[in-house]
């Protein structure tokens, strides 16, 4: 790849449990409707592969699950296959699958051509009716969740390696997270049709992971969806759902 760091990391999140949980929210936001056959289900960057297993095993058996990713981290391997792959090139026929997912990758694939390309090649191995995915930090986030340190990614992005060695937070800004605008400008020129689903993941994730939080049971459990509509180029996650135009 040209015009992007060379040492890129993986950032892969290894904690399974919090993939399980994880998998549970991608499958309350895809929202799939009945199906009488299993589903084809790709996850692009397994990391620790807590998604994909919890699809593959899940307990309707309606999933055959795909996992690629550049670098091999997975901590659970059962269920589903999984292939090694180099670049955003997926090495599948065109629409294959009926899921798509691709949770906080596109950040990690390199420059804006690459970035291209990986929505290309989702949208590729997407069938006529298939349902995507796609989640990954905002570029106007306060803090940027890889290293920790705010305002990272709101500098102009030859100015952000200096800014994380003189914080001494490492040598090499190796993501590129995009703005909402950016985004889904791209998503448009791709081909794909997406909605963002800002306060139905905010519920998800409280839901899930601190159910009993005051702050979700007192405040924002009762904020309006446009309330967060008006917020939604803020939100620090953004969070698509996908369809082929």
């Amino acid at each position: 790849m040209k015009d992007v760091p060379l040492n890129r990391r993986p950032h892969a999140a290894l904690d399974l449990s919090v993939r399980y949980r994880k998998g549970r929210k991608i499958e309350r936001l895809l929202a799939l409707p009945a199906s009488d056959r299993p589903r084809r289900l790709l996850e692009v960057g397994t990391g620790a592969g807590g998604i994909s297993a919890y699809f593959a095993n899940h307990p309707s058996g309606q999933f055959e699950v795909e996992a690629v990713d550049v670098v091999d981290s997975r901590q659970v391997v059962d269920g589903y296959r999984f292939t090694l792959v180099d670049g955003a090139e997926l090495p599948f026929n065109d629409e294959t699958f009926d899921v798509v997912i691709s949770n906080h990758v596109i950040e990690h694939v390199g420059n804006g051509d690459e970035q291209a390309r990986h929505l290309s090649e989702l949208r590729r191995v997407m069938r006529p009716q298939a349902i995507g995915y796609l989640a990954m930090p905002n570029r106007w986030m306060l803090v940027e969740p890889h290293y920790g340190l705010a305002l990272l990614s709101w500098w102009p992005e030859s100015w952000r390696s200096s800014w994380l060695r003189l914080w001494r937070r490492g040598d090499e800004y190796d993501c590129r997270p995009l703005s909402c605008r950016e985004l889904e400008r791209n998503l448009a020129a791709t081909g794909l049709q997406f909605q963002q689903l800002h306060a139905d993941a905010l519920r998800a994730t409280f839901e899930i992971d601190s159910p009993d939080s005051l702050l979700w049971k007192c405040a924002l459990k009762f904020v309006p969806d446009y309330a967060w509509s008006r917020l939604r180029r803020a939100i620090p996650t953004l969070i698509y759902r996908l369809r082929r135009q």
